[in-house]
């Protein structure tokens, strides 16, 4: 199977400025999801998808191909995942290279094992048939009735009016457990996206521990 890595880094980062490139641990943030491409057993392309020729230079030096600049109107800060995949997927098809795998390492995740990511990717390899994506998620402490929005300068649950009386005051062994995404490793068939015009549809489960996530710059402190 082809199988690429297609690692996002737009330059409009607005919690940190240059937040794909900031230096973490004495590296630019970029660079561990580099890394861990290269160095995985499955992975044949490590495509940096970039609206910036800065973070190509920097890119490029760490290993990763940039075969392309990222439009700007699927950069902004309501580009969505399918855009910025759909439009690398395309770029390489028509250079005649077909993938048949995409493996979506965020830079915002630094701190993963490359041998977790194999491990994701075996497993998607072998239950492919069931599904037409993966996504990584650790376990929530709490349920997802648990938890509450602010509307109005109150607290109101996110399952008011499905839901009778005070059900996020019942223990939370009463609902099913609760699982976030965490941005670990996804994985996208590319024939399915391309057919159906989206990116999940049937998704594998992929748990791993709680990891890191650099959104904010308290986050790079932890």
């Amino acid at each position: 199977m082809n199988i690429i890595a297609v690692i996002p880094a737009r330059s409009g980062s607005k919690s940190i400025k240059d937040k794909n490139i900031t230096l973490y641990k004495r590296k630019p943030l970029i660079y561990y999801s580099i890394r861990t491409a290269l160095k995985s057993k499955f992975i044949n392309r490590v495509i940096v998808s970039t609206d910036s020729n800065k973070y190509k230079k920097i890119s490029t030096k760490f290993g990763a191909e940039v075969p392309f600049l990222r439009p700007k109107k699927y950069s902004t800060d309501n580009s969505i995942d399918y855009d910025y995949i759909l439009h690398a997927s395309k770029f390489l098809i028509k250079n005649k290279y077909y993938p048949d795998l995409i493996v979506l390492l965020r830079p915002s995740t630094p701190n993963r094992e490359i041998h977790i990511v194999d491990k994701a990717i075996n497993f998607f390899i072998k239950n492919s048939k069931n599904y037409d994506s993966m996504r990584s998620v650790s376990e929530f402490n709490q349920p997802a009735q648990k938890l509450f929005m602010i509307k109005n300068n109150r607290l109101k649950g996110f399952f008011d009016g499905s839901l009778s009386g005070e059900y996020h005051s019942r223990p939370r062994q009463d609902f099913p457990k609760t699982y976030l995404p965490n941005g670990y490793v996804d994985i996208f068939k590319t024939k399915f996206f391309l057919n159906k015009k989206k990116l999940y549809g049937r998704m594998c489960p992929f748990l791993t521990d709680y990891t890191l996530d650099i959104d904010h710059k308290k986050d790079l402190k932890l």
